[in-house]
């Protein structure tokens, strides 16, 4: 399969070369010093699937013939944790490595784990099975609700200790405590359990960006995804729910390397193509300045499909889901290199919310698609 439009991120500088499908951000760099040049392509699949191995249909050598067959560049199949046996995990991590081709399609093996009365997490990138909950510490409460010694700090502490894990939320406030609890409000940060949590579903069998604006202002630093949470057999419907994942080439590693650094995005359309850096640096990245006055957002969009999918509002979003910059392209592309945001009231964050004609392919219209944010240091 050949790679997605891709782009090429400048460090250590404050512009973006557009050559071919690379863009150029003309903001000013006093004195070209020495640079790392990164070209990031989009990868299109998604990352949370089901199969017979829990409560699916089919096996996964087929998920993943119909995932190729669909286009995907990647698929992760993420049975239920607790009815796998150690002999099914292996298989299912044989099929992954039987249906990987570098360059072409990558197959994931990942499992969904379920807290107790709380909601559930997918874990990728590790060999390993998680301890069973039942050998967590056990659950103690101050009223009606868990303490420290629950079952969620105890499981983004297994995921940070354990080697290659990463860690999402999946489909936020929907069942298990009150539905306002959501994660205990992203309640439980720290760093390094931070670094171990790099992504949270925007999107499941509904709209769940109220959840990922909530976990970035908690202070996680998390990219969104949009997953089918599949368990017919049809993965990868023609729905267009993807998750897009910007890696130098398509291997494994290089797109668990950009979900453990949030470099990617959730969309409700299978080929539409964003690039949002702020400052030059890439959605997923970290500016470590504070305190700036102004930042400069460069934002590229393109919908290959035309007419009756326009791309109607652009939004730059900024802490607590406030709009800070609007656009209104109705065009199948927006391209605007040069938006000089404000670093008054000290923004945390900046990421870019796309509005279609038609997304879900229907016929009205609503949001599309969100991308990572560029964290600003403050």
């Amino acid at each position: 399969m050949m790679p997605r439009k891709g782009y090429l991120v400048l460090s250590l500088a404050i512009v973006i070369v557009m050559i071919g499908p690379c863009f150029y951000c003309g903001a000013a760099l006093a004195i070209e010093t020495e640079r790392t040049e990164v070209v990031y392509n989009l990868y299109f699949g998604d990352l949370h699937s089901h199969t017979s191995y829990s409560d699916g249909t089919g096996l996964h050598d087929d998920a993943y013939e119909m995932a190729k067959t669909s286009g995907a560049s990647f698929l992760a199949i993420t049975d239920h944790y607790f009815p796998l046996t150690e002999v099914e995990w292996q298989a299912m991590r044989e099929s992954a490595d039987r249906n990987t081709i570098d360059g072409e399609f990558i197959g994931m093996a990942a499992y969904e784990y379920y807290l107790p009365g709380i909601n559930e997490l997918n874990v990728y990138g590790s060999e390993n099975l998680a301890p069973r909950s039942g050998l967590a510490p056990e659950a103690y409460y101050q009223g009606d609700r868990m303490t420290d010694y629950s079952y969620m700090p105890w499981m983004y502490d297994w995921i940070t200790q354990e080697q290659g894990a990463i860690g999402q939320w999946n489909h936020p406030s929907s069942y298990g405590c009150p539905l306002i609890w959501d994660f205990f409000q992203y309640d439980y940060y720290t760093e390094t359990r931070d670094a171990g949590m790099s992504m949270i579903e925007c999107y499941n069998w509904g709209y769940r960006d109220p959840s990922y604006v909530k976990a970035l202002d908690a202070g996680w630093h998390v990219m969104p995804t949009a997953t089918e949470d599949d368990h017919y057999g049809d993965w990868i419907s023609p729905l267009g729910i993807r998750t897009v994942l910007l890696a130098e080439s398509l291997t494994r590693e290089n797109l668990y390397d950009a979900m453990r650094e949030g470099r990617g995005y959730a969309t409700l359309d299978d080929n539409l193509n964003i690039r949002f850096t702020l400052n030059g640096e890439v959605m997923g990245s970290n500016l470590s300045r504070p305190g700036d006055a102004e930042y400069v957002a460069s934002i590229e969009i393109d919908d290959p499909d035309g007419k009756g999918d326009e791309i109607t509002m652009v939004e730059i979003v900024s802490d607590g889901n406030e709009t800070v910059r609007c656009f209104y392209p109705n065009s199948d592309e927006f391209t605007n290199l040069d938006i000089r945001l404000s670093g008054d009231d000290a923004p945390r964050y900046f990421f870019v919310r796309v509005t279609t004609a038609s997304p879900l392919n229907g016929d009205i219209e609503g949001v599309t698609a969100w991308t990572a944010p560029v964290w600003t240091g403050n």
